[in-house]
Formats: structure tokens, sequence, C-alpha cells
């Protein structure tokens, strides 16, 4: 196969190196999201809502503004730039996480419901990107528009998995039962890629969208009260050490863009 029957994408490789990288991301979008929303714009304190800023919405619009210009920058970028993606990735969980929690707990849906809403459009943005392109494979992410239609699948599995680990965690499993429900199910979707044939897009998608509850009940454990059964560590200095870590990593681990043959509508 020559390079011209390849086309390479502006999205990584999936490797393991990408699965470490995502998981630490999303935990940074956990507890990145509350520094803002929680901890900065007072939402969870008793000053809450006396300014008349609703602080998960709030937010939500600063971290949507930013996930806009990112993904602008993406699509017009004219090949895979690792530093450009994993911003871009941290921007679409920070976002993800406000958003989710000014539905479920602002606009009084709850963690069921915003559930629920949250699954209807990541399946609707992936039937529509089927429909539209034939694929939904992520090694397919080479055009314009295929690119829109990741990001906002990728924004709308972001917001569901926060809504995902919040329920789970406040529904009697706490967040470190809710970390390691969700690990568990990451390793039995490792073990369905090792030793069956189930479609690989199929297992992609379910694996990044888990990725974001266990992120989601990670980073909580870390900065929720001991009286919640988190461990009380700064939202701030959590989130500084998670961006480090991962911009260690970028700079270490191989980062290469995916590539699918030309001929590859799976």
């Amino acid at each position: 196969m020559t390079a011209l029957d390849r086309h390479a994408a502006k999205v990584p490789a999936v490797t393991l190196g990408f699965w470490i990288i995502k998981i630490l991301a999303t935990t940074l979008g956990e507890t990145g999201g509350d520094t803002v929303s929680m901890t900065w714009l007072g939402e969870t304190t008793s000053e809450a809502g006396q300014s008349g800023i609703n602080g998960y919405l709030a937010g939500t619009a600063i971290f949507g503004l930013l996930l806009f210009a990112l993904v602008w920058l993406q699509i017009r970028a004219r090949r895979f730039n690792p530093w450009l993606y994993w911003a871009t990735i941290i921007a679409s969980t920070t976002a993800g996480t406000t958003l989710a929690d000014f539905a479920d707990r602002s606009l009084g849906i709850g963690y069921a419901g915003g559930s629920l809403l949250l699954l209807a459009c990541v399946l609707a943005s992936l039937a529509s990107w089927r429909w539209t392109l034939g694929t939904v494979a992520v090694s397919s992410v080479a055009t314009p528009r295929a690119e829109l239609f990741y990001w906002i699948t990728i924004t709308f599995s972001q917001t569901l998995g926060t809504a995902l680990g919040d329920w789970a965690a406040d529904g009697g499993l706490g967040y470190g039962g809710g970390a390691l429900v969700f690990a568990a199910g990451l390793a039995l979707l490792a073990i369905l890629y090792r030793t069956t044939g189930v479609s690989r897009v199929a297992l992609f998608w379910a694996a990044f969208i888990l990725t974001r509850p266990l992120g989601a009940t990670v980073g909580d454990l870390f900065d929720k009260p001991v009286s919640k059964g988190g461990l009380d560590v700064s939202r701030p200095v959590a989130s500084l050490i998670l961006a480090a870590v991962i911009m260690l990593l970028i700079a270490v681990l191989p980062q290469r863009p995916s590539v699918m043959p030309a001929d590859d509508h799976g």
C-alpha cells in the first residue's frame, strides 16, 4: 500500500498512550471545570447565586468559547498537531463538566434525565455522521466535515460521561466505587477487543465514553471534601499537577496521526 492509498487523519492513532492521556485529560476536565464553576465562581459556596451569575452556566460559556476557538484552529490546521489536539480534548471535557452540572443541577432534570438526554445526543450525532459520510471511524477524520462531526460527538460524549460519573457516585457507589465500576467496564471492552470480532469502531466509542465517567469519579475523589468521600485536594493544585503530567506525556510518548486505507468505509 502506497502513501497515495492512505489518508492521514488529524487525530492521533489509538494506542495505549492515547488512552492514558485521554483518562488524565478527562480527570483534568473534572478538576478544571470544578475549579472555575465551584471554586472561582463560587457555585457550591454559601454565596452561590447572590451575584446573579450561575457558576455552571458561566463556566460553560468560558470553556465553550475556548472549545469553539480550538476546534476552528483544529479544522484549519493542515496536519495532525498533538498539542492542538489534546488542548481541544481538554477544552471539550471541561466544557462537558460545567454543561453537565448545569443541566443536572441548575435545570433540575437530574442525573438520569441528563444522562438519557445526552446519550440520545451522542447516538444522534453518530447516526448523522455515519449517514452523511459513511463511517464514524476516527481514522477517517481528515476532512473539515468529518472533523466537525467528530468534535460534536466528542463534546456530547464528554458531557454524557460527566453526568454518568456523577450519577454513579451520588447514587450510592461513591467516588472510589464509581471509578472501580467504570475501570472494570473499560477492562471488559479491552477483553472484547482482544478476544472477539466485535466492531472496533463501536468498541472505540464505547471506551471513549467510559473514560469520561472514570475521569469524573477520579477527579471528584481527589477534590471533594473528606466528609463527602473525597480526599480534599485543592482543585487548582490537582489541575496544575494533571496538566503538567499530560504535557510531559505528550512530549515523551510517540504521537502519530491515525491512518485509514482510501477504500475503508467500515
